[in-house]
């Protein structure tokens, strides 16, 4: 089983970018998370086209873009052109979700979608064989540094139930609150992909902490 690390760049340094996109690609992380907000959707406001063209230019691995957006319809192709790799939108706020997972597919991305922690993993079962990816937040979207929900672990275990069989390449994506203390509970409980902002730039060396992270979820089912 490969795990993946995403460094949420939203817990960059925007005065200092270039020089932890490099850290980014010169660690062991697999992917850059890149929150996309609107103050609509959630209540806080990140970057949006320009930004993220900037990581782009830079980046030397995959654009894992989070839309916690209204009507991300609108903006698919926009961030598929900007160079996203993966587009997930959120449960909560597609009218029509299979026809937006199908429209990030046509746009030339892996899809995937994100559920609240109030939201439960049955109402994603109607569209799962068609996902390349589910996050699960872990927190309350909109703000870093919140403290985990443990129902996590609960949510992370039924939805590996739910792909058995169906879609067990799924990839699932845990993000918030996510860090050193946590990460190999979360690989015993299912989860693949962990995003992680703060725990990883707020440390004295986040290279090393990366390491450390990828270390923990490669030796977690071994203890």
């Amino acid at each position: 089983m490969k795990y993946i690390i995403a460094p949420s760049i939203l817990s960059a340094d925007f005065g200092n970018l270039q020089r932890d996109i490099e850290m980014i690609n010169q660690s062991e992380a697999n992917w850059f998370h890149v929150d996309v907000m609107d103050g609509v959707f959630v209540p806080n406001i990140s970057f949006g086209f320009p930004v993220m063209a900037a990581v782009k230019k830079h980046a030397t691995k995959p654009l894992d873009v989070h839309l916690m957006i209204v009507d991300p319809d609108k903006y698919v192709q926009e961030f598929a052109a900007a160079g996203a790799d993966r587009i997930t939108v959120h449960y909560e706020a597609c009218t029509h979700l299979h026809r937006t997972i199908q429209l990030i597919k046509a746009s030339g991305c892996k899809a995937g979608v994100a559920i609240n922690p109030h939201t439960p993993v049955t109402l994603l079962q109607d569209v799962i064989e068609d996902l390349d990816l589910v996050l699960i937040m872990s927190v309350n979207p909109g703000f870093g540094g919140q403290q985990f929900i443990h129902n996590t672990y609960k949510k992370i275990s039924y939805l590996k139930q739910l792909i058995q069989g169906i879609n067990e390449d799924l990839i699932i994506e845990v993000d918030g609150g996510v860090g050193l203390q946590n990460i190999a509970t979360l690989v015993l409980a299912g989860a693949n992909a962990f995003v992680a902002g703060n725990a990883i730039f707020a440390t004295d060396n986040p290279k090393e902490t990366i390491s450390k992270m990828k270390s923990l979820t490669q030796n977690s089912l071994s203890v």
